[in-house]
């Protein structure tokens, strides 16, 4: 519903991109944006795919998935940054 703008790519290896997809969102749920916009048809809907966070945050998250340390770590919304468990 909006235009997207590529920031960064990262080549992820032996990972399923939806589950990928789904532990990211899971992840940051608390920072999902919550908003009710018109569609082009004017209905009103909740995107549940935006979300507040700076991007250092989502780097060191891929950082940490990459390395297997994420499951140690959440994001705090307050701080804007991964903390640990």
């Amino acid at each position: 519903m909006a235009e997207a703008e590529l920031v960064a790519f990262y080549e992820l290896y032996n990972i399923d991109r939806f589950k990928l997809e789904h532990l990211l969102q899971h992840f940051f749920s608390e920072a999902r944006l919550d908003v009710k916009i018109a569609d082009r048809f004017g209905k009103k809907v909740q995107p549940r795919e935006w979300f507040v966070v700076p991007f250092p945050a989502i780097e060191e998250a891929i950082q940490r998935l990459m390395d297997g340390s994420i499951l140690d770590f959440a994001y705090n919304t307050k701080t804007a940054k991964l903390t640990k468990k």
